[in-house]
């Protein structure tokens, strides 16, 4: 499995994440779809090869090829969308009525459902840091009638999956 290779990869100043990487791929919060495209989702929004290579190994044991599509879809929309929404953020008042003018297509027919569909986007806004595209779309994932639980279990698998890479990526400079 490519999740004990991530884990096997890791030095032992990250073993708390090894062992975080361990329980939450074994979770019981989430199904196995939303689970396996949610590590999918973050490790593509983690911009590690290395990580992305290895999760997605196992994904595809898990996931159908147009649900591993509706994940990388879910990080590349959001990438985008998580810079766009930051910026007019930071930008203040005078930029809130302008309009985005980005296409979003893959938001209306993502290929799963809207819900685990949310959930990823939730996913991958937890890692770029964007405040407001986190908040709407936990918002959002509540009224489809997920648990904080739920919600919460995303966010530590976007959480870990951000540490796996960046403990892996510290190792590939220090070894260089």
């Amino acid at each position: 499995m490519s999740i004990d290779n991530l884990k096997s990869a890791l030095p032992a100043y990250a073993k708390d994440q090894k062992l975080n990487l361990g329980t939450l791929s074994r979770t019981t919060e989430l199904n196995e779809e939303q689970l396996w495209g949610s590590l999918v989702a973050a490790a593509a929004a983690t911009r590690n090869d290395q990580v992305l290579k290895e999760i997605l190994e196992d994904a595809r044991e898990h996931l159908s090829e147009e649900a591993i599509d509706a994940a990388l879809g879910a990080a590349t929309v959001m990438a985008m969308n998580n810079v766009a929404y930051r910026a007019k953020s930071w930008l203040g008042d005078d930029y809130a009525q302008v309009k985005f003018g980005l296409r979003m297509n893959i938001i209306s027919k993502p290929g799963v459902d809207k819900a685990t569909f949310e959930l990823w986007n939730t996913v991958v806004s937890a890692i770029n840091g964007c405040e407001h595209c986190l908040s709407a779309h936990a918002k959002t994932l509540l009224e489809e009638g997920m648990t904080k639980e739920q919600i919460w279990e995303s966010i530590k698998v976007a959480g870990v999956v951000q540490a796996v890479a960046q403990a892996l990526q510290a190792e590939a400079v220090r070894n260089a």
